[in-house]
């Protein structure tokens, strides 16, 4: 199984909010997909495998799994704002 990403090509005008992951399978050196898509008719898109990995050792992983359930605690207890509003901020700087 090969997992890829679905990257609109910025001449195809089309403006994706959350990437968009389908599966394909290689059939006499080609792919094959069976996947609805949302995506108009002629949009180009561009292809990269996903390896769906990372090069975190143990250390590594136990300390982001930690920041994540420390930001998790925040959210749940109210600690927090809209990313457009971070953004905005950014912005102004």
């Amino acid at each position: 199984m090969l997992l890829v990403r679905c990257v609109p090509r910025p001449a195809s005008r089309v403006t994706l909010f959350a990437m968009s992951t389908i599966r394909a399978q290689v059939h006499n050196g080609r792919l094959h997909f069976d996947a609805p898509t949302s995506l108009p008719e002629g949009t180009v898109i561009d292809l990269v495998a996903d390896d769906e990995g990372d090069d975190l050792d143990p250390v590594e992983r136990a300390a982001l799994n930690e920041v994540i359930a420390q930001a998790h605690a925040s959210v749940s207890s109210g600690k927090s704002r809209p990313a457009s509003d971070l953004l905005a901020e950014l912005g102004r700087k």
